[in-house]
């Protein structure tokens, strides 16, 4: 039945994009491109075992982009009635009719469409009432608070489901359609001890229900979590070596990406500027964008403007094999589109035959700082200063001796890129950056 909605809602998003394509041709405009989608969900908040937030959503989007030879008009709309359709296309018409030639506006290159659409397992919607849901949120926080009698308070614990199903066109004849679903469970507890109190979290989130840990996994991950962080001291300033884990390890490389994109290149604005072809890492380090995973969190078959996502090495024995781009920012530099307007599709950072399991990862560590958690954005992309406060758990002879609070870690990303030592085999595979623990030679901490 879900699959007979989802095939219904998809050919109604067909037949918008189609009205669109047809309007802005009619209106004069020489190219024009429409992204349509269908978005509902529910998530419900559970605190201290009463229900705190129950929300469904259920909302429409249009998106219509037009050319008038190099002139560049976009409008959107909630409303998918046809007058407000076709009053979008009017509206994207009459800016593009004011706005500046662009010599590099346009779409994509037509050889650069997706011809074969594969299918990437993405779409598992959740047949899940409020009632269970909250259960559900329930049960979660409920194994937390049991964790240990420090564990006296909590944030909440959260249940989502999401769903999307959205289609894109474009007048070079690309016409495809996609669903996909994200479901998560969370929960944040907090523990004292005296006057200390600490928080912690944890959370599992998968395209597939069935794929998510139990909420009683979930709740005392949290809670051990919380505990274990009780009695945090503060250190002196220092120089340390820094392991990141799994999911602080993962900012890393978003700089890293950020630092790539075609916008940031062309506008001269990153810290890595012109770098294609250096070597960025140690030489064991890898990184491959894998966009067809099945159930992949950041899997896509196409991107942004229609263009064929397909497997890529970025980063080869260290070398930056090349930049993350979409049609606009590749013309700017001369090159050819990567795939990847709208974002990078599951990166894997790997080090093949040298990721440490973790006893080996701390004894390689032997004396430094394991961060946690990180707070602010003190990160210049230009520069590549870095310079955020953190929290973690002080680690002497390779075993973890105390918890630590209050500090800062500073250093610049290019240098710390260099003095990556070591990566952990416990990967995250919870978001679109899939890397395991990641150990710096030495940072900079900030403390008393």
């Amino acid at each position: 039945m879900q699959q007979a909605a989802a095939d219904e809602k998809n050919a109604q998003l067909r037949e918008v994009i189609e009205f669109v394509l047809e309007e802005a041709a009619r209106q004069g405009a020489t190219q024009a491109a429409a992204d349509a989608s269908i978005n509902q969900g529910l998530g419900v908040t559970a605190r201290l075992g009463e229900v705190e937030t129950v929300e469904y959503q259920r909302d429409r989007g249009l998106g219509v982009t037009v050319y008038f030879g190099h002139r560049k008009g976009s409008a959107s709309t909630a409303d998918l009635g046809t007058r407000a359709v076709r009053e979008t296309v009017e509206k994207a018409c009459t800016i593009a009719r004011y706005t500046a030639e662009d010599p590099y506006s346009g779409l994509v290159d037509p050889e650069a469409l997706a011809r074969d659409i594969p299918d990437l397992d993405l779409d598992h919607p959740w047949s899940l009432a409020p009632e269970e849901a909250i259960e559900l949120a329930k049960r979660c926080e409920a194994a937390g608070l049991a964790v240990d009698s420090r564990v006296t308070n909590s944030e909440g614990a959260s249940v989502n489901t999401h769903r999307h199903i959205g289609v894109y066109g474009n007048s070079l004849g690309f016409l495809a359609g996609s669903a996909g679903t994200s479901h998560s469970i969370s929960c944040s507890l907090i523990a004292q001890q005296g006057d200390g109190m600490q928080r912690d979290y944890w959370y599992s989130s998968a395209r597939d229900s069935a794929d998510l840990d139990s909420p009683e996994s979930i709740g005392r991950r949290a809670g051990e979590r919380a505990v274990a962080r009780l009695g945090s001291r503060k250190l002196t300033t220092r120089k340390a070596p820094i392991a990141y884990s799994p999911d602080m390890a993962r900012g890393l490389f978003r700089h890293f990406i950020g630092a790539i994109r075609g916008a940031s290149q062309y506008r001269k604005a990153s810290f890595l500027l012109n770098a294609a072809g250096q070597e960025i890492f140690p030489t064991f380090l890898q990184m491959q964008e894998r966009p067809h995973i099945l159930k992949g969190l950041a899997s896509a078959p196409f991107d942004g403007e229609g263009a064929a996502t397909h497997d890529r090495d970025l980063v080869r024995d260290g070398v930056l094999q090349g930049y993350v781009l979409g049609s606009y920012s590749a013309r700017k530099l001369g090159l050819k589109t990567t795939g990847n307007a709208g974002g990078i599709h599951n990166l894997i950072v790997a080090a093949p035959g040298k990721a440490l399991d973790m006893d080996s990862f701390f004894t390689r560590m032997n004396t430094g700082l394991l961060v946690t958690e990180m707070m602010g954005q003190g990160v210049n992309g230009v520069t590549g200063d870095y310079s955020r406060g953190a929290s973690g758990f002080w680690v002497e002879n390779g075993v973890i001796a105390y918890p630590v609070h209050e500090i800062t870690i500073a250093g610049n990303l290019k240098q710390m890129y260099r003095d990556i030592v070591a990566l952990g085999n416990d990967v995250d595979v919870r978001g679109g950056i899939r890397t395991g623990s990641v150990l710096i030679g030495e940072m900079t901490i900030a403390g008393n």
